[in-house]
């Protein structure tokens, strides 16, 4: 069965300090964020690759351009994500092959309370609909775009990411993660 596009939708986050998170925990997001999205575009790649056609969306998110106090592993995760889906959407020039990368902010779905964090839904980010990160995602796949940060506010936020100095993205990272808990503790 010929596989033309791959919709790599995988995210698992929780917000805990790290010394304090469940070991069990951990291992899954790495499992689900990491290994799982690794090993699904590999299997298809070659045979993309081999028809000289194909395209492949990695979905990681905003998290991905900074350190994530609160949610390290899912922070971590999500910058794996990115750099991967580079480096290979690098790599795969030339074959007829692209790799999109799908950078999120906060998103209308059941992350929220999955990853005990819905203060990051309610604070001054502005939320999108499902529907909508969907839709930017899919047209920046058929366009071959290699990376797609969804939503004006979230672009302003990575490009920023870039000038700003560490010990104030991780304050700021800290507190938007989860304001009151472990993760403003910075």
């Amino acid at each position: 069965m010929a596989i033309d596009t791959l919709i790599n939708d995988a995210g698992l986050a929780d917000t805990r300090r790290f010394d304090q998170e469940n070991p069990e925990r951990i291992l899954s997001m790495l499992q689900v964020n990491i290994i799982a999205l690794t090993e699904l575009t590999r299997l298809v790649l070659p045979q993309m690759v081999a028809r000289n056609r194909g395209k492949v969306m990695l979905l990681a998110s905003l998290a991905a351009f900074q350190p994530g106090p609160g949610m390290a592993v899912y922070f971590a995760t999500k910058s794996y994500v990115l750099s991967f889906g580079r480096a290979i959407g690098h790599e795969l020039r030339g074959t007829g092959v692209t790799i999109t990368t799908l950078c999120p902010g906060p998103t209308t779905s059941e992350f929220a309370e999955v990853a005990n964090c819905v203060a990051l839904f309610e604070g001054p980010l502005p939320v999108m609909t499902a529907a909508e990160v969907a839709r930017q995602g899919y047209a920046a796949l058929k366009a071959g775009r290699p990376q797609i940060i969804t939503g004006l506010t979230n672009r302003i936020l990575a490009i920023s990411t870039r000038f700003m100095p560490t010990a104030i993205l991780l304050k700021i990272a800290g507190h938007l993660n989860c304001p009151g808990s472990n993760g403003s503790n910075i």
